[in-house]
């Protein structure tokens, strides 16, 4: 399949912008990761030793 250059254009630009937003979630999910493992850390170091 042969793309036009205006085709191709469209197509880095579609994939350019799934990058940015896929870069936009991954900060989401890491930031809610280090919360989770924050309160996982003081919930376990909260818990009584038996």
């Amino acid at each position: 399949m042969q793309l036009t250059p205006e085709e191709l254009v469209s197509e880095f630009h579609d994939a350019v912008m799934e990058l940015y937003f896929a870069r936009k979630r991954i900060v989401i999910l890491e930031a809610e990761n280090a919360e989770l493992r924050s309160r996982l850390a003081t919930a376990t170091a909260q818990e009584p030793e038996d």
